[in-house]
């Protein structure tokens, strides 16, 4: 039986637990104390296992039985006078400490958190239903948060340190971590973790949510289906890389993927995907390997479909050549607050290359290259919604000219607080889709229908 299921069996009464009321002075007092009791075992355990030359490693393996039957009876012997619920609690808080991620694990567990945002020892916010709130969860001290810190990016491969004091990686479920510790951050060691569903989301979860239109999923799924080149954009949380993971799951199980990531988000479920990740560089400085050089290798790979977690900079212009040069229906996503301020970061990426373009050929790069922007927003009561679907029409002159094919229309909020609007097609028929129907993807004039 794990851990976990012992301590649901050890649940007793509150009521019974708890028979005299107490002073805040007392509580206070109790608190100091089950902290000092909890440093205490905590201290026993680390030495007692040391001296049995046991690993804290082989917690998932044949020991961890071993493990936490002296973790038991330490707490038997320096707590004999607690009740067992508050002896449940303290085994769990000391296992979570020594052998999970401590006080983050009761906001990982929690599937209404969908982030998770630690700003130093005694301030932890977390994200439900859209809305920042407060949580009660608090660390010990500073170094206290650097343990859980070092834990995480060590199980991956990274670092943190004074010399390297930002880091991102990714928690063994997918999510996505990132820390800032001092002297940069100056409230204390700081974390943000975006959780992922475990269960990665369909389409039907969006429309379920709101976020999209059924006619929406239909032509999108068409596009990448007829290997059409598509940029997801959108702000910080607006969920660009959820939409990414949709759209991926329509590409045919039969082509070759290859994903290039930062830290490795992605939960592509086809069979024939090679995933690639972007590695910092060493305590020397050397070693760094950038998205940029991910991109240019993977036209090496043999790939059907290139997908990149993000363009951030000199790599759009890989990106971009990679598109106009047979490798249609690549994905990636980008930073923008809407399809035509995204031209204009676009350019602006692609000059930090460092290749002196003119504006021009840029601009002729990226209305070639792409052919459907999706533009993502995270509104004010928290929703995420597909607020455009924009085809890349061409060039007028120096500018690119773009059309909205589906649009988010906000109507208002309703007395709960919450956004009212609908989804509605423009009317306006994509010029690509004689391509696509050409291709054998299906096309239905009623999708485009105002």
């Amino acid at each position: 039986m794990s851990l976990l299921d012992r301590l649901e069996k050890q649940k007793t009464s509150v009521a019974e637990e708890n028979a005299t009321d107490v002073t805040a002075a007392n509580k206070n007092v109790y608190i100091d104390e089950y902290a000092d009791l909890k440093e205490r075992v905590h201290r026993d355990f680390i030495e007692k296992v040391n001296q049995q030359d046991l690993s804290l490693l082989d917690i998932k393996g044949d020991k961890e039985e071993e493990l936490l039957k002296i973790m038991e009876s330490l707490i038997e012997v320096k707590a004999p006078h607690v009740s067992r619920t508050e002896r449940s609690r303290l085994l769990k808080e000391i296992y979570n400490d020594v052998m999970g991620l401590g006080p983050l694990e009761v906001l990982l567990n929690d599937n209404e958190v969908t982030e998770i945002m630690v700003n130093g020892p005694h301030r932890v916010y977390v994200e439900r239903k859209g809305k920042l709130v407060l949580s009660d969860v608090v660390f010990k001290d500073n170094t206290h948060v650097m343990n859980i810190i070092n834990r995480i990016v060590s199980q991956v491969g990274r670092r943190v340190d004074e010399s390297s004091p930002m880091v991102d990686a990714r928690l063994i479920d997918g999510s996505r971590f990132n820390a800032v510790i001092p002297p940069l951050s100056l409230v204390g060691p700081s974390m943000t973790i975006r959780k992922f569903s475990k269960k990665p989301f369909t389409a039907n979860d969006l429309i379920k949510f709101g976020s999209i239109s059924p006619k929406m999923v239909s032509f999108l799924e068409a596009c990448v289906k007829g290997r059409m080149n598509i940029i997801v954009a959108g702000g910080t949380g607006s969920g660009k890389t959820t939409l990414l993971n949709v759209l991926s799951s329509c590409i045919p199980n039969n082509e070759r993927i290859v994903t290039i990531e930062d830290a490795a988000e992605l939960q592509l479920m086809q069979d024939h995907v090679v995933t690639l990740e972007s590695r910092p560089p060493n305590l020397e400085g050397k070693g760094q390997i950038s998205i940029r050089d991910l991109v240019k290798n993977s036209l090496r790979m043999r790939p059907d479909r290139i997908i990149v977690g993000e363009v951030r900079s000199g790599e759009t212009l890989d990106m971009l050549q990679a598109m106009n040069t047979g490798h249609d229906g690549s994905l990636t996503t980008a930073h923008a607050n809407s399809p035509r301020e995204l031209m204009s970061r676009l350019e602006t990426m692609v000059l930090m290359s460092g290749m002196d373009l003119p504006v021009r050929a840029i601009r002729e790069q990226i209305q070639s290259g792409l052919d459907i922007v999706v533009h993502q927003s995270r509104l004010k009561d928290g929703s995420r919604k597909v607020v455009n679907i924009t085809e890349v029409v061409g060039m007028e002159g120096d500018t690119i000219t773009l059309q909205d094919i589906f649009t988010y229309r906000v109507e208002g909020v309703d007395s709960s607080g919450k956004m009212k609007g609908s989804f509605t097609a423009t009317g306006i028929r994509p010029n690509f889709v004689e391509k696509l129907a050409s291709s054998g993807i299906l096309v239905r004039d009623d999708w485009f229908a105002n």
